[in-house]
């Protein structure tokens, strides 16, 4: 990826613009999720060997890959190059404008995101109705990347595609974090929470996962489709209850998580159920891989280096003013750095909407230190999303340096006033800061950097 993607007005006007931009490009270079996949599967003669497991490729009679999420398209097509002709068929699902050459055997269906769609709901039958006929003697691969849940759409009888959209779209604009979201969804949709390894079985089961959560749980990344499911009914009720939305989702969905803490309809499969002694699930990259390979790059381009936390999480507004702190403490003290320096943080936070602007998460976090970092020439932030897409927006981030408020000022533009409408977008368009990538076809979370230079 050319550093040149990056270059935004400030980034190609101050000093370290261009080393700025390489350190990008080596973050996300690290999470392509081709060569993820192609770490993982490795032949010893006619044995498939994923992470220290042998499957002799002569036991089974059929070799499927499936699969949902937005780093499906690379995935899939690795996954296909390494099996060549003792693949059978397969079906992924991936996100409008994510799909790619490079499958003949793989099926690869677009549907919507972040908000689900038909789509993903003809996808995710397709899908099922393809396992439904499993035997033991058949492997299956299941490649899941960030955005999964959003793709593999299967609601529960009684419930109907608009009903997965008024919660997903109510849930996300409460600021509830991604395992709360996941919870719910586990238990209204009938192919997440292991539901589709329930669906796949007898088949023997592989899950390569590219992690778009904080800590790799593999239960939520895209709602732990082929993994135990250590959530229940109550729990997703409480997630509603916590957010105030028992009375704004619709009445299917609380009707149905009602019968489920009335024992009416089954739980989701459990730990230690026989089901996944059938089933290996193994992470192949995250968004440490990416910060780490941010924070390498930084230090070959000269910058004093530090990677403070790949956890970073909570309201993205109020975690730009503590990274902008830090920044500033760079330029005054030296600390935690002296200059040039670099601060690299990974994570996702999440956004409470208020107002009815445009932006994302990474946008929003750089539009709060705008203020904060005014007059401090040589510092810059940037936040990005890893995918290419911050939010519902074509930007993956925004740049902000010490110089922002004042160009921002000279143009009429209040960040006070476009923080409190959530609408960074407009804000750093005008200024010509959005980070534009288009799609990156992988999906690691997010990073944030502080530079003093």
């Amino acid at each position: 990826m050319e550093s040149t993607r990056f270059q935004t007005e400030t980034l190609s006007t101050c000093k370290h613009g261009d080393r700025i931009g390489r350190i990008l490009a080596a973050a996300l270079a690290a999470v392509e999720p081709g060569s993820a996949v192609r770490r993982y599967l490795q032949r010893d003669g006619s044995d498939l060997v994923v992470a220290g497991v042998r499957y002799p490729l002569s036991h089974f009679r059929r070799i499927r890959v499936i699969g949902a999420g937005k780093a499906g398209a690379p995935m899939a097509a690795a996954t296909e190059d390494f099996l060549g002709n003792d693949l059978t068929d397969g079906l992924v699902i991936v996100k409008e404008g994510y799909r790619e050459p490079g499958c003949s055997r793989i099926q690869l269906v677009e549907a919507g995101h972040p908000i689900p769609d038909a789509r993903g709901v003809q996808a995710a039958d397709d899908l099922g109705k393809l396992l439904q006929d499993g035997q033991a003697d058949d492997l299956v691969i299941c490649l899941i990347s960030g955005g999964g849940s959003a793709l593999l759409v299967s609601p529960v009888p009684g419930l109907g595609l608009g009903d997965l959209q008024a919660m997903t779209a109510a849930l996300l604009a409460s600021g509830a974090a991604i395992q709360e979201i996941n919870s719910l969804r586990k238990h209204l949709e009938n192919l997440k929470g292991g539901g589709l390894a329930r669906r796949a079985q007898p088949a023997r089961i592989v899950t390569l996962v590219l992690s778009d959560v904080v800590g790799d749980p593999l239960d939520v990344i895209a709602s732990g489709a082929t993994v135990a499911d250590p959530t229940t009914y109550y729990q997703a009720w409480q997630i509603l209850e916590r957010y105030d939305l028992l009375a704004q989702v619709p009445t299917g969905i609380t009707k149905h998580l009602q019968l489920g803490l009335d024992g009416l309809v089954p739980e989701t499969p459990k730990p230690g159920d026989p089901l996944f002694d059938r089933v290996q699930n193994v992470i192949i990259g995250s968004n440490r891989l990416a910060a780490e390979a941010a924070a390498a790059q930084a230090r070959l381009e000269g910058f004093n280096t530090l990677l403070l936390t790949t956890s970073l999480q909570g309201e993205a507004r109020q975690v730009g003013r503590v990274l902008a702190s830090l920044g500033r403490e760079m330029i005054e003290s030296g600390q935690p750095l002296p200059p040039p320096a670099c601060l690299v943080a990974g994570g996702e936070t999440t956004v409470t909407l208020t107002g009815s602007g445009k932006g994302g998460r990474n946008q929003e976090l750089a539009l709060s230190a705008v203020c904060d970092l005014a007059g401090l020439e040589d510092l810059v932030l940037i936040s990005l999303a890893t995918d290419g897409g911050d939010g519902p927006t074509d930007a993956a981030g925004a740049v902000v340096s010490g110089s922002t408020l004042h160009r921002a000022t000279s143009l009429g533009l209040d960040p006070v006033v476009f923080l409190k409408n959530n609408d960074a977008y407009h804000f750093f368009q005008t200024l010509g800061d959005l980070i534009i990538t288009g799609p990156t076809m992988t999906n690691v979370n997010d990073l944030t950097m502080v530079f003093s230079l």
